[in-house]
């Protein structure tokens, strides 16, 4: 059990109006504990807090933001078992994968921490032509203001860390709405906000319903809104959000190329764990693995067998590898699309059983293209294996989607690496890996339906800036 009840935080401080928004343990279905919620005036309260601690934000010195974010660091690794533990209650999420995020969460502040002290500009030349004799110019990034941030519930410590440390290194203000099922990580890192000396209004964390936050898209005081969640509403989200600038992380349905020349132990190896890790429900978990056909029967018997082997069941078992989805309401959607793509002419290798919220690791081959199992974003754990002759023709397999995050390829040809980087449709590459792989200071992002810009700490504090120019003519005499 976490603890009793959970505050909301608006402008640094506590607030317990209620308990009303029940936050249930995923394996179990029972209550683990209760949030306050927080409505339109609340939410309304905070971004005028926000335009308030704009300018305070813009002046704090580097040294003070970084003193910040170092001791956000500091308590998170003091309390890094209670966050993986709340985590793995909240999420359902087994508590190896949960420790793993809670590591990242530290990670993201600390990689924050460095580049709020580098946050730098550039001198350049303009005397480029006659009439620009005895101008120089400068530029410097400025702090772009109140902030909107909304994150989701499968990585609710880490993507919450995403949009919150940029923002503390730059010195903007911010609003957070956490996922109404996983809002306690959110909330502890509001709690250790609140032991530093930020000024009032540098950041509420509010779980609200979803009709009071419109005001999170829609107010005209913040300047910016990053959200991560579902393409449907991330696109209608931005259709909402008026003049402020919009970063969207949307999610997809990743593929890895498995050619003939792979380490067939360790590409399997890896593509389990892409494909299966906290349950599936990953954006650049793995969804569609594409394998050489001189290689196809051998990779394949040996993903089921490592698949079959796969421990499920209590995420707090330290043995668990999967474990629930987020809600019976998903795991049966999923099921669905499952039993769709064999009713299709789709083959199950493994898995397809469901038991509430939780749903076996599955393995599908033969599904036809058009299926919403190979086109949709299936967002657990499911995967659909296929065959290919030519590299080319594999990468137009991964081309062949709405969505354009990662893709991983198994290959130890250098210009067959280069042809893929060069090819695929996606915000990033990963060569002899999954697509599910990342550190939290490379760009990380999207296009296609995948989303708008980039994470990673340093390109969302470019994303949280402005560059203002500077011209100083000098008379020539």
């Amino acid at each position: 059990m976490l603890e009793k009840q959970y505050p909301f935080y608006l402008a640094n401080e506590p607030r317990q109006p209620n308990a009303d928004l029940e936050v249930t343990d995923k394996f179990t279905g029972e209550v683990a504990t209760r949030v306050a919620l927080a409505d339109a005036r609340d939410i309304d309260e905070a971004i005028a807090a926000t335009v308030t601690a704009a300018k305070p934000m813009a002046r704090m010195p580097a040294y003070e933001r970084q003193a910040v974010l170092n001791h956000c660091v500091s308590r998170f690794t003091e309390r890094a078992e209670e966050l993986a533990a709340a985590l793995c209650i909240e999420a359902g999420k087994p508590i190896n994968d949960s420790r793993g995020e809670v590591s990242r969460l530290i990670d993201t502040f600390r990689i924050a921490g460095e580049e709020s002290v580098r946050m730098n500009g550039e001198v350049q030349e303009l005397e480029i032509s006659p009439r620009a004799r005895g101008y120089r110019g400068m530029w410097k990034r400025v702090p772009i203001g109140p902030c909107s941030f909304i994150s989701p519930f499968n990585f609710p410590l880490n993507l919450a860390a995403h949009k919150v440390a940029p923002a503390l290194a730059v010195g903007c203000p911010f609003v957070l709405k956490p996922a109404s099922r996983t809002p306690i990580g959110a909330l502890i890192i509001a709690e250790t906000l609140a032991e530093t000396d930020l000024p009032k209004g540098a950041f509420s964390i509010l779980p609200c319903r979803r009709d009071g936050a419109d005001l999170f898209t829609e107010d005209p005081r913040l300047k910016l809104l990053s959200f991560t969640g579902s393409p449907g509403v991330g696109w209608a989200l931005k259709a909402k959000a008026g003049k402020k600038k919009v970063v969207l992380e949307l999610g997809g349905n990743a593929a890895v190329v498995v050619d003939h020349d792979a380490d067939l132990e360790d590409a399997v190896e890896r593509v389990i764990f892409g494909a299966f890790y906290q349950s599936g429900q990953s954006c650049i978990g793995v969804q569609r693995i594409i394998v050489h056909s001189s290689i196809y029967d051998a990779f394949r018997d040996r993903l089921v067998t490592a698949a079959g082997k796969l421990r499920a069941g209590d995420p707090k078992d330290e043995a668990t590898f999967v474990g629930p989805m987020i809600s019976e309401r998903e795991a049966e959607r999923l099921k669905g699309w499952i039993d769709a793509a064999t009713a299709a002419g789709g083959t199950l290798l493994c898995g397809g059983g469901r038991s509430g919220a939780m749903l076996e690791a599955t393995l599908l081959e033969g599904v036809p293209r058009d299926q919403q199992i190979c086109t949709g974003e299936a967002f657990g754990p499911v995967a659909v294996i296929s065959k290919f002759d030519e590299f080319g023709e594999a990468l137009e397999q991964v081309n062949d989607s709405e969505f354009g995050l990662q893709a991983g390829i198994f290959t130890r040809d250098l210009y067959k690496m280069q042809q893929a980087w060069d090819t695929l449709e996606v915000g990033g590459v990963v060569i002899g890996d999954v697509p599910s792989w990342r550190v939290d200071h490379m760009p990380y992002g999207g296009v296609k339906d995948s989303g708008l810009g980039r994470e990673g700490v340093k390109f969302a504090m470019e994303d949280m800036t402005e560059i203002r120019n500077l011209v100083i003519r000098t008379p020539v005499r």
